[in-house]
């Protein structure tokens, strides 16, 4: 088989990555506080060069690693995945619980079952109980990461960039201090991680400390997602395109160079 198959069918799988990363920012396009999600293609030489000094080898591994042929080493394979976490449009809501941070790294923190996670989504409503939850029911946190609470009494519900709730005294003009919301800015934002519902698994060593001024809160505002729309389906077409061109490169390398190689093996043999 020639090694021209072996990188025109890593080629078209990393386009079918490409695609699928795509489609799901696509889908995502209307979600309010989502990121999209950006891929990097490389290769297995590129991929050694930069690790060569981290390996606990020696030097001449790669001398060494023979099996490796020069052509399959530079098959394009997805390499790494990143989340762009570039701030999305601010949409005026005007209701007293849609947040919004207006700084990019900075989350707001719930607690679900299966502890606490992130999230740019300021969706937020009041259950039953009183409690601000998010779309799905989770506790948005304090930042003595407790819930926050409200009385059936409270009319008023202010919110100031830092985060601090002030509710009104009951049958007055009066304001008071409630809780401060919990925002938090992770340790190295590269090491989080993407689950469903638009939230995000901190690293477990991360303390989440609470930012004292994070002067990003915007009451009555959504963000909403950073996909644009028109750059997806752009990508969306390029990749599909890509995806042709290898497919014509494979057909070539099985049918017409190798009906080359027969005949001409053919008539070596004669």
């Amino acid at each position: 088989m020639q090694t021209g198959y072996y990188a025109a069918t890593g080629g078209m799988v990393a386009q079918f990555n490409r695609m699928d990363t795509i489609a799901s920012n696509l889908a995502n396009a209307n979600t309010a506080g989502y990121k999209r999600d950006q891929l990097i293609t490389g290769d297995f030489a590129r991929l050694y060069k930069t690790a060569q000094s981290e390996l606990p080898i020696a030097n001449q591994t790669e001398a060494a690693a023979q099996y490796f042929n020069r052509a399959l080493s530079r098959v394009p394979q997805i390499t790494d995945a990143y989340t762009d976490q570039s701030l999305g449009a601010m949409q005026r809501t005007d209701n007293t619980f849609d947040l919004a941070l207006s700084k990019e790294g900075q989350f707001f923190a719930v607690n679900t079952p299966q502890g606490i996670r992130l999230t740019r989504d300021g969706s937020f409503t009041l259950n039953d109980e009183g409690k601000l939850v998010n779309k799905q029911g989770h506790e948005v946190l304090a930042a003595d990461k407790t819930p926050i609470t409200f009385n059936p009494q409270d009319s008023v519900i202010t919110l100031d960039k830092n985060g601090q709730f002030s509710t009104n005294v009951p049958g007055t003009t009066q304001m008071v201090a409630n809780k401060r919301l919990l925002v938090v800015e992770p340790q190295n934002i590269r090491n989080i991680m993407k689950e469903g519902n638009n939230l995000y698994l901190p690293e477990a060593a991360d303390p989440l400390t609470p930012l004292a001024e994070s002067g990003s809160v915007m009451q009555g505002f959504i963000e909403k997602s950073n996909v644009n729309a028109v750059n997806e389906m752009i990508a969306l077409v390029e990749a599909n395109r890509l995806v042709g061109m290898y497919q014509k490169a494979m057909d070539s390398q099985m049918n017409d160079l190798n009906k080359d190689a027969i005949e001409k093996l053919a008539v070596t043999r004669r």
